[in-house]
């Protein structure tokens, strides 16, 4: 082209034809815009029944994509009463007299859909926002999908409303099966508070749905799960569903009534199980879990024969990895649907009341996962969860950190623990990873965590929520528990809030727990030079109220089974776990022992398949089932167990010093000091024979519990001249006035009980 061409072109300009648009057309056109790129936050000014601009009637008027036309009904009505008009593509409007309810009929291209317009509902929209201050509880009762019923003129409305809190989003939508998970078509409301409202007739138990939301920029996020949805769908959807809470009808009321009393004092021993894998079933080639109907069929009358007294369930908060055992929820407020619904879940607890099984179930608020569907950056913002790093983010576990001193935060998590005690009718909540909440500096080298207002690694927002979590709980549920899994020195954990702890009733003892499997690991050459780690528990037993827990951490990631921890040959090792169980029986403090112990499981655990109950086909095996099962009933049947678990006058050493011999033996008794029973414990596997017990009283003093019994597939080793029964006689020894003379079996622990009459 030549230059003067060049010249010639850059002069053309084209023409474009500008329309000007009147007020209302500008108007109505940002209304389109704004519903069509769903960046609309107050929908109730803008659509459904509104009042008129010239003040006298009003104008119906729906925003329904792809509609050819849409006609309007009275709520109930046979006839038609009009047709809206068809303004712009997808917005169609009427002005009408008067105020009414009214039904629309959508018509396309293959068929009409008639429904309750959800924008004429005002007020229901709302309802309960006011409420939600006045206690943690209302979140769950306010938030999330509720179901709700309304009546007009004898005609009834039902459907459910949405509340859900993202104060920095732009927009949020209700997405679901109804409107083909399009966010235009279900734009909700923004509140005064941060909330998001919508009532949508219609909508009933079952239905899923997810949120769609707009960051503040106008970034469409990933469609993000309920935070307060009762019930989830599994991968790929994730989809909360609505639940009915009130329709399960309980028959537990008996139990409940009989649950008063101060827990310190009962009998507590803690099946913990893990309910994909305790038992699986094949189907079609196909290994699957049980369902909580089948668990109760199956595990309850297990339970039940054990005589365990509770049952500790594994995380059942919605989670989306099966790997994390439950331990990275994503739904704190729904109980997982791979075992079935949340009324399957109400019916095997009610079943477990029923049996009087005791239900706990462990609860999470340490960290949460970064699921996109989940609560990680929920409105485009760290809503819950630190925004820095070195305390929003989780080394151990590659997960967020709730920001504990946000208020959204707290009341959500506190609420989160209550819908079980309320809805779901447990008695105990097990709280993970106690240690990490309190620390800023858990699991982090020097700085890469940051100090508190003092510049120590107390994290006192964590603190102060535990405090107020335990308050609720037992303001609530007076006769319910709380256990802390925690790991450290951390004084009061099981004590009192006004006296200056955390509140809590009962506290994992994980220092009884590595310090006696350290000891027992040893080979039993070795064990007197590590005899304190045996005892050493009771040198601060009574600081807080323990439970002794041999939990699922133990028999993972390479540790090993309970079994394949013992030393020794095949006989020695399964005496050193049966001498061990005898020990923690009787040991101070509620007992706790993971599925699979009772059964000298072979192999650690594995969360992708069952437990192997074939191994009960071997006496070895049977046998260590046997004794646990006469443990439980044993130890449940006589409250010189458990009575004084916490009251030093109910324990006493008669010999914790005896190191060179590997043996250990003390008295329990109950408070009221008129039952007493010794254990005696030899963890060598050389037999102790004239053994000499120191005795309080004469008379005869009978076993009662042999863990080298040959019903326990042991030796049977000969204790005395007589079939267990032994005389103690006016012999002074170690400060006591008489003494019995007693052959001690070779690694096994023996528990003696003074005749009735004597």
């Amino acid at each position: 082209m030549k230059s003067t061409q060049i010249k010639k072109a850059s002069k053309k300009v084209s023409k474009k034809t500008t329309v000007k648009l009147s007020p209302e057309q500008a108007k109505r056109k940002s209304l389109i815009d704004s519903l069509e790129n769903v960046t609309l936050d107050n929908p109730f000014e803008c659509l459904g029944l509104i009042a008129a601009p010239s003040g006298k009637g009003f104008i119906i008027r729906a925003w329904l994509p792809d509609a050819l036309r849409v006609e309007v009904y009275a709520l109930g009505a046979d006839v038609v009463f009009k047709e809206l008009k068809k303004l712009e593509q997808g917005l169609f409007e009427i002005e009408v007299d008067d105020a009414f309810t009214y039904e629309l009929n959508a018509f396309y291209e293959d068929g009409n859909y008639r429904y309750v317009d959800p924008y004429q509902f005002h007020d229901i929209a709302f309802d309960g926002l006011s409420t939600l201050h006045e206690g943690p509880q209302n979140v769950y009762k306010t938030l999330g999908a509720q179901l709700k019923q309304l009546t007009f003129d004898e005609q009834t409305v039902s459907g459910v409303r949405f509340i859900v809190y993202a104060p920095n989003a732009k927009s949020v939508s209700l997405v679901s099966e109804i409107n083909m998970w399009d966010g235009r078509r279900h734009p909700m409301q923004r509140s005064w508070c941060g909330h998001w409202v919508l009532f949508i007739p219609g909508f009933k138990k079952g239905c899923t749905y997810k949120y769609e939301i707009k960051d503040g920029l106008g970034n469409r996020l990933p469609h993000k799960a309920d935070p307060v949805g009762f019930q989830a769908e599994l991968f790929p959807s994730h989809a909360s569903v609505v639940v009915d809470h009130d329709a399960y009808q309980w028959n537990d009321s008996a139990w409940q009534a009989s649950q008063k009393g101060d827990k310190r004092f009962s009998a507590m021993s803690i099946y913990e199980v893990h309910l994909g894998s305790w038992k699986r079933k094949k189907e079609d080639g196909v290994d699957r879990m049980l369902t909580y109907r089948e668990l109760a069929d199956e595990l309850i009358p297990y339970i039940v024969k054990m005589g365990y007294t509770h049952i500790e369930v594994m995380p059942i908060s919605e989670f989306p990895y099966d790997g994390s055992w439950g331990y990275q929820p994503v739904g704190l407020f729904a109980a997982t649907s791979r075992f079935g619904n949340a009324d399957d879940l109400k019916f095997f607890i009610d079943q477990c009341h029923l049996a009087n099984i005791g239900v706990i179930v462990d609860w999470v608020p340490a960290h949460f996962p970064a699921d996109p569907h989940g609560l990680a950056r929920f409105d485009g913002t760290p809503l819950y969860e630190y925004e820095d790093p070195r305390r929003g983010w989780h080394p151990d576990w590659n997960s967020y950190i709730y920001d504990f001193g946000r208020d959204n935060v707290r009341q959500f998590l506190v609420a989160s623990a209550l819908v079980w005690l309320d809805k779901f009718h447990v008695d105990g909540l097990r709280v993970d990873a106690v240690a990490s909440m309190l620390h800023w500096d858990y699991s982090r080298d020097d700085g890469e965590w940051v100090p508190n207002i003092d510049g120590g690694n107390h994290n006192y927002e964590a603190i102060s929520l535990l405090k107020w979590f335990n308050e609720e709980v037992y303001r609530q549920y007076p006769h319910a528990m709380t256990i802390a899994e925690e790991s450290t020195a951390f004084a009061g954990v099981s004590r009192p809030t006004f006296t200056g702890g955390l509140g809590f009733g009962f506290k994992w003892n994980m220092g009884w727990m590595h310090d006696t499997l350290e000891y027992m690991e040893k080979d039993p050459m070795y064990r007197k030079f590590h005899h304190h780690e045996m005892s050493f528990a009771m040198v601060y037993h009574y600081n807080e109220n323990f439970v002794l827990p041999i939990s699922h951490d133990e028999v993972v990631h390479g540790k090993g089974s309970m079994l394949a921890k013992m030393p020794g040959d095949e006989w020695q090792a399964a005496a050193n776990l049966r001498a061990y169980m005898g020990f923690m029986y009787a040991h101070p403090g509620k007992k706790l022992n993971f599925m699979g112990t009772e059964l000298a499981q072979t192999t650690e655990w594995n969360y992708n398949t069952s437990l192997d109950w074939d191994l009960l086909k071997f006496a070895k095996h049977k046998g260590q089932q046997q004794l646990i099962m006469d443990l439980n009933h044993l130890y449940k049947g006589n409250n010189a167990f458990y009575e004084g678990d916490y009251d030093q006058t109910c324990f006493e050493w008669l010999d914790h010093s005896d190191g060179e011999h590997s043996i250990f033996s003390f008295i329990r008794r109950n408070i009221k000091q008129d039952k007493q029973f010794i254990c005696l414990s030899n963890f060598t596997p050389i037999p102790r024979e004239g053994y000499c017990v120191p005795i309080d009283e004469p008379g005869e003093y009978e076993v009662i519990l042999n863990t080298d019994s040959r019903y326990y597939w042991g030796s049977n080793f000969m204790m005395g001249d007589t079939l267990g029964v032994f005389v103690a006689k006016e012999k002074p020894w170690q400060g006591k006035p008489y003494s019995l003379t007693i052959n001690l079996p070779p690694l096994a622990t023996v528990y003696l009980q003074k005749r009735k009459g004597n």
